[in-house]
């Protein structure tokens, strides 16, 4: 090639390369990814048909926070499940890091790259993963988000484990009751910049704001990064900084267990109560030994389920993302919310009585 028309050929592949950065850069959105002007929710062009047939053949990759956790090895597994039953196909990749927003971003890089149908991520930050889901999203790839959220126009929908504020105060109600409404309390959490484990902090320090808890008082909130080892050393600090503590909630599973493991080998067995987000099987044999009273979650598989089962629905056309656009998932119906969130349903309490009609 000639050197004129070298330079010519660089100089228009640097403009048409700025070009998109600029727009990346300003959150600018193509025809392929465009805000709701209602919800900020990011959806696609045309409208919704809810009786368009489920396409068959697309490949669903799922992201979660760390792949060694075995709070994700049991929603991921719903999600393989469901998506078996449809006709689909099934991959997963991921970090073993719940903190690696850059492992995160470069996974969703690849599978852009990739052409898979639909992204199935749980976010380890709001905001970290936007540029490269918007990039996928203008690829023609739906973003489905479950567990943890992104920001609502960096995606197409939010499936949420429960409503947020559902899971926020039944979390306080359950160790309000447990210490009798009195006490200082502390809650132990995932990382600091994770969306949902914020989300539901905020509706906790909500409900403690009612005059009945008025003899409560949270001292402290700690983070252990969803690592075990960190989740043990920050329960055992909480507990020498504050000597009177009565109780602690913790909405991670890997934090409760962790919590829970500490307390059962402690002198505060049975007198610092706990309770929180776990599973069934890591919890059990801290509930029958009297280390936890109950705790809460929603089925996972469940979860992993309903995220697979939406993602197809909007490679389909069933759905958009708009709120109130429904569709049908296992039988079950769902509607979109507002900011194109969809909820699993109701927490399930889980104590002495119940705990072995579980097995996840």
């Amino acid at each position: 090639m000639r050197k004129t028309s070298l330079r010519r050929a660089c100089a228009a592949l640097v403009a048409v390369t700025s070009l998109t950065l600029v727009a990346t850069a300003c959150g600018g959105t193509t025809k392929k990814d465009v805000k709701d002007e209602n919800t900020g929710s990011a959806v696609t062009g045309g409208k919704a048909d809810p009786n368009a047939a489920l396409k068959k053949g697309l490949t669903v990759a799922f992201l979660p926070k760390a792949v060694n956790n075995p709070y994700f090895t049991t929603s991921d597994k719903g999600g393989e499940k469901a998506l078996t039953e449809l006709g689909e196909k099934y991959k997963e990749v991921g970090t073993t890091n719940a903190t690696d927003t850059s492992g995160q971003v470069s996974y969703v890089n690849t599978l852009t790259q990739q052409q898979v149908n639909a992204i199935a991520v749980s976010a380890q930050d709001p905001g970290a993963l936007c540029t490269a889901l918007k990039q996928a999203m203008s690829n023609k790839i739906k973003v489905v988000t479950y567990d943890s959220d992104t920001n609502p126009d960096c995606r197409n929908a939010f499936v949420s484990q429960a409503s947020a504020e559902d899971l926020g105060r039944t979390q306080v109600q359950l160790l309000a009751q447990q210490i009798g409404y009195k006490g200082e309390i502390a809650i132990l959490s995932a990382a600091q910049t994770a969306t949902n484990q914020n989300t539901w902090i905020g509706f906790m320090k909500d409900e403690l704001k009612d005059p009945k808890y008025k003899n409560i008082k949270l001292v402290k909130v700690a983070y252990g990064n969803d690592d075990a080892q960190q989740s043990f050393q920050q329960t055992q600090g909480l507990l020498q900084e504050h000597p009177n503590l009565k109780g602690i909630i913790s909405p991670t599973t890997v934090g409760i267990k962790a919590a829970a493991q500490y307390l059962s080998g402690s002198k505060y067995k049975g007198k610092v109560k706990l309770t929180g987000l776990g599973t069934p099987n890591d919890m059990r044999k801290y509930v029958k030994n009297g280390t936890v009273d109950g705790f809460e979650l929603w089925d996972p598989a469940k979860l992993g389920a309903l995220a697979a089962q939406t993602a197809v629905a909007l490679v389909s056309g069933q759905i958009t993302g708009k709120e109130g656009e429904t569709f049908k998932a296992g039988g079950t119906s769902y509607t979109i919310g507002k900011d194109g969130v969809i909820s699993l349903g109701k927490p399930t309490v889980f104590n002495l009585k119940n705990i072995d009609q579980f097995n996840f």
